[in-house]
């Protein structure tokens, strides 16, 4: 028992994240309920194609409702294999960060799970930190879980 009730975790549909996923579906197990975060993005294919060429395995972004739904599918398969046993998803429009703590908030939450990639390079840090950016502004504990090693 870890003494959380309410554990938000974000999911962007790629690896690491399905890591940090089942980290927190493991923390939270039978006790607490798990709530998956997906943010996304709306735009066009050929703004998803033109990042991915841009940016390569950095473009993790998800965008458009449906990868995002998709994402979200596949995150709940983890979590269970993982041991959650009550999950519950949420697709937000909008940047992944103000995404997340506004979940974790209007969830209530006592935990909230962050993946970090490890992006200290320039693209890092003009893609910002979420998980330092998450840890500063969020209400409730934050884990950041170190998804590459």
């Amino acid at each position: 028992m870890t003494g959380y009730r309410k554990v938000v975790v974000g999911t962007d549909g790629s690896s690491p994240s399905m890591y940090a996923v089942r980290r927190a579906a493991r923390l939270a197990g039978d006790s607490a309920e798990l709530v998956i975060v997906c943010a996304y993005y709306p735009n066009s294919r050929r703004d998803v194609e033109r990042a991915r060429d841009e940016m390569g395995q950095e473009a993790f972004q998800v965008v458009g409702s449906a990868p995002a739904e998709d994402s979200l599918r596949d995150a709940i398969d983890h979590a269970r294999s993982a041991g959650a046993g009550s999950v519950d998803t949420v697709s937000v429009l909008g940047p992944p960060i103000d995404s997340l703590i506004e979940t974790a908030e209007s969830h209530s939450a006592d935990l909230l799970v962050v993946g970090s990639r490890g992006l200290n390079t320039l693209k890092g840090r003009i893609l910002g930190s979420v998980p330092s950016e998450v840890s500063r502004r969020s209400e409730c504990d934050v884990l950041v879980v170190r998804t590459t090693r």
